[in-house]
This record gives C-alpha cells, sequence and structure tokens, in this order.
C-alpha cells in the first residue's frame, strides 16, 4: 500500500506538471471503504484494475476499521455503528473533494453515463473525486447528506468488498470510453 501510494503521489506530480502544459486535467481518485479487505481474489482482482488504471488516473483506497454488529442489533445500535463508521471516513474527506457516496437509493448510470461525469468533472476543473463504500450497514445519513452525488450501481445489495472491485473496474471501464479505447462489453 505504501508503494502504490508513492507511485500514485509521483504520477500525481507528473500529471500537474502536464497540467500546465496544457493537457486535460487528471482526477485523482480516494476510495474509502469501510472494513478490511481479507478475500484474495478480490485483493488480486483490485491490484490489476488498479494497475491499468494507472495511465489514466491516480488511485488511492484508504481503509477505515469497520465496527463489530452484533447479531440481533436493534435500529439504535445500528445506527450508533453507522455514526463511529462516518466519524472514521469523515476524517479522510478533504474539504474541495468532489464526493460520491455509493448507495443503494443513488442515481443509476450505465457505464457511458459514469464516464461522461468523470470526463465533465476533469473539464470543470475539479482535480479531487472522493468515493465511499460504507460497511454492511450502509453509510450514516451525515455521509449521504454531504455528498455531491450519491450514486446506486443496482437496486441488489452487494458485499461491501466486493463493491470495491466492481468500483475500481468501472473506474477502469470509464476510461476506456473516455478515451475511446476498445474493452470488452
Amino acid at each position: 500500500m505504501i508503494a502504490l501510494f508513492f507511485y500514485t503521489e509521483i504520477y500525481f506530480a507528473i500529471t500537474l506538471m502536464s497540467m500546465r502544459q496544457g493537457r486535460k486535467l487528471v482526477l485523482k481518485f480516494q476510495i474509502i471503504t469501510v472494513g478490511k479487505l481479507k478475500e484474495k481474489y478480490l485483493k488480486d482482482g483490485i491490484a490489476e484494475y488498479l494497475k491499468r488504471l494507472q495511465r489514466y488516473a491516480v488511485v488511492e483506497i484508504v481503509e477505515v476499521p469497520d465496527e463489530q454488529t452484533p447479531d440481533g442489533a436493534s435500529a439504535a445500535e445500528e445506527q450508533q455503528i453507522k455514526v463511529k463508521e462516518a466519524q472514521r471516513i469523515q476524517k479522510y474527506i478533504k474539504e474541495d473533494t468532489y464526493l460520491i457516496a455509493l448507495a443503494i437509493e443513488g442515481k443509476m448510470f450505465t457505464s457511458e453515463q459514469l464516464a461522461q461525469h468523470i470526463d465533465k468533472l476533469a473539464l470543470d476543473g475539479k482535480s479531487h473525486v472522493t468515493m465511499v463504500i460504507g460497511g454492511s450497514l450502509g453509510l450514516d445519513e451525515s455521509i449521504l447528506k454531504q455528498a455531491d452525488l450519491l450514486l446506486s450501481f443496482s437496486k441488489m445489495t452487494f458485499p461491501h468488498q466486493l463493491m470495491r472491485l466492481i468500483l475500481v473496474e468501472q473506474l477502469y471501464r470509464s476510461y476506456r470510453i473516455i478515451k475511446g479505447e476498445p474493452y470488452h462489453k
């Protein structure tokens, strides 16, 4: 993780130099996720897409600890858990970022629409985008209200660990679309 962060910072510095030479802004994505990823197959898939994304954008993944949810937790206990996780998330949200919260009640895009949205952010001069994936209970209302965009990948519920892989794949797909490069459908 430290090596990835080091390389992304170098890439970001090179990108800033390119921007000053009149090229379009390259976005820096920060993906904040609740909980530690344990599954090797998910780690491998995410690492592959992060490697592919290096040509297009800077992507940093920040993991914040999750709270254990006891079996049979009451609604009040679940709310307290979401509040604690939100406080941990909040520490990493920068003031000048464009905040996207993944939420089942959010707006659904096609891959092409997501690519257009990302391209527009760059054209509008947004240099930093933070994307937040909540824990097993979802995100606290405080994060949802703060978000510039609530994004839903489906009306179905997915494990938050799997959403990391889906999200980085869609970022990669978006850049392939933006650049007019072929990618499987």
